[in-house]
Parts: C-alpha cells; structure tokens; sequence
C-alpha cells in the first residue's frame, strides 16, 4: 500500500531551470559579471569575518552580529549563484529532484538567518544610542550568544517546515521552472498538487520571518530617532548616522526586496519580475554588505590597515 501511495504522488526526477532573462548571445558577458558579483560577495564577506575575528578591537556585539552576517550572506549566495554560473557555462539547466530541494531548504535557512541578525543588530544600536550608560550591562556576550544561536533554531525550524510540506507535493505535470534556482514560490506554481497549505504556512511563518523582525526594526529606530530630537545636536546626529547608517541601507535593500516578492507576488505572466527581485538579495545585497558596513566605518578601514601592515612587516 506505502509504494503504491507514493507511486501515485510521483514527482519529476529532475527540473529544468530556465535561469535569468539573458538573451543567449548576451551570456558570457552576464557570467563574467555574476562570477565577478560571487567572488566579490565571498572575498569581501570572509574578510570582514577574518578582520572582526584578528582584531581585539572589534570584539564588541555589533561587529559579533556583522560577523555571522557575513557568513550568512556568503553562504546564500553560494547555495544558488555557483549552479546559475555552472549552467550558464555548460548550457545545461537541469538541476535533480534531490539537489533543488536542498537548495530551497538552505536558501531558507540563510534568507531567514539574515533577517534575525538585521533584527538583532537593530537592538544592539538602539541600546547603544538610547542606553549608552547601560550597553556594557545589556549587551552581555550571553545575550549576544542566545540572541545568534535563537536566529539559527528559528531559521532551520523555518526551512524545515516549508521543505517537508513542500516534499508531499507533485510535480508530474511540468518540470520548468521559470527561475535561476529553486524558489519556494516557483516550485509551488509548478506543482499539480493542492498547495493551499503551503501558502497558509507562507503567510504565517512569513509573518514570523519578515513581517514581525520588520516591525521591531522600525520600532528600535522609532525609539533611535525619538532620542536625537530630544536633545538635537549636530554631534549626535552625525553620531546616529555612522552608527545606524549602514544598517539601514542593508535593512532597505534586503526588506524591500523580499516584500515586494513574497508579500506583492505577481501573476504567472510576470515571472521575470520574480527572478530580478530575487536576484537582488541572493547576488546583490550580499555583494553590497561588505562595502556598506567597511568603507563608511572607521573601525573596519583601521583593522584592514593594521593587517596589511602587519602582512608588510611580517614580509
């Protein structure tokens, strides 16, 4: 009876990934683009992570958070843009039943583990700026630690909910996915099965994942910006600025982008949308963080300058 019942919810062995909207002439120009994008992404990623972990100075929360931050992103781009290029080079877009599934639960667990690290260091800045006097005491290395490992538990519960919903589900219809990877939005287009579970559970766990860490950003730097006008001054301000600045450029790029996919999702006919917006946080946000967080911070550009001092000397 079991091989019967699973013979009948029969699913494709393997997809096809159509990829980006990419003219086929146009191709080796878009892959060295992207391969440069990765190694960027990767390079600039693992040096903010070798800088924070060699320099003392650096060992305070926000830069513990901006360390697993980076991991994240170098571990999200690399579960989708090294099968993109891998594609693009050989001319082959198919990707096995086991691979995508994978590939959608990682891409889970790393898109979740990025928006409760943004959430985590919005409240290391708000004690920072609205409790100055008490940062030390709040902001303990245990509380640092739980509020990581609790982003972690969360985000493999998260991808584990939708994954194993998603693998009773068939797929014996199509296997063309219009997209660069395994997106849990464009699986469920494609499946033939009932998926109004899976949505349930997208709007309710999207809820936990996005919406809710949002609204804590919001109301941390309400709290921010509540403390500047009570007593303005220009040091302050400037003050606010490189110390919230960056994050909320990232907090901008990676929240417009997955709402305006996950929460405003567009008809079938518009599939390309869906793709370029999800390019955008899997490739370019990623690839954005290192310069957002380094180049305006004085902390970061004197840590790069002592190990390459150190480097020179030790030469």
């Amino acid at each position: 009876m079991k091989n019967m019942r699973w013979d009948n919810q029969s699913t494709a062995s393997e997809f096809v990934l159509l990829g980006l909207p990419i003219q086929l002439e146009e191709q080796g120009m878009y892959y060295t683009l992207f391969l440069v994008m990765y190694l960027t992404t990767v390079l600039g990623n693992l040096l903010i992570i070798l800088l924070i972990r060699l320099d003392s100075h650096l060992h305070t929360p926000m830069y513990f958070f901006l360390s697993h931050l980076a991991f994240s992103d170098v571990s999200l781009s690399s579960v989708t843009v090294p099968k993109m290029l891998m594609n693009m080079q050989t001319q082959s877009q198919s990707i096995s039943y086991t691979q995508c599934i994978f590939q959608e639960f990682f891409f889970l667990v790393f898109g979740c583990l990025d928006s409760f690290l943004l959430t985590s260091m919005a409240y290391d800045r708000y004690v920072a700026i609205c409790h100055p006097l008490h940062y030390i005491t709040i902001m303990s290395q245990r509380l640092c630690f739980l509020l990581v490992i609790v982003s972690w538990v969360l985000s493999i519960a998260i991808a584990l909910v939708h994954t194993l919903l998603l693998l009773r589900l068939s797929f014996s219809r199509d296997n063309t996915l219009h997209h660069f990877f395994c997106d849990l939005s464009a699986l469920l287009k494609l499946s033939s099965s009932d998926t109004t579970m899976n949505e349930m559970v997208i709007l309710t766990v999207g809820t936990v994942a996005i919406t809710l860490p949002f609204i804590c950003i919001l109301v941390s730097y309400g709290h921010i910006g509540a403390t500047i006008l009570r007593a303005p001054s220009t040091k302050g301000i400037c003050k606010a600025l490189s110390t919230c600045g960056s994050h909320l450029c990232v907090v901008s790029l990676y929240y417009g982008a997955i709402i305006g996919l996950y929460f405003f999702p567009s008809s079938n006919n518009s599939n390309e949308k869906d793709v370029i917006v999800a390019a955008l946080y899997s490739l370019v946000t990623p690839m954005l963080n290192p310069f957002i967080y380094s180049l305006r911070n004085r902390d970061m550009k004197g840590a790069l300058r002592n190990l390459l001092g150190r480097g020179n000397f030790s030469g």
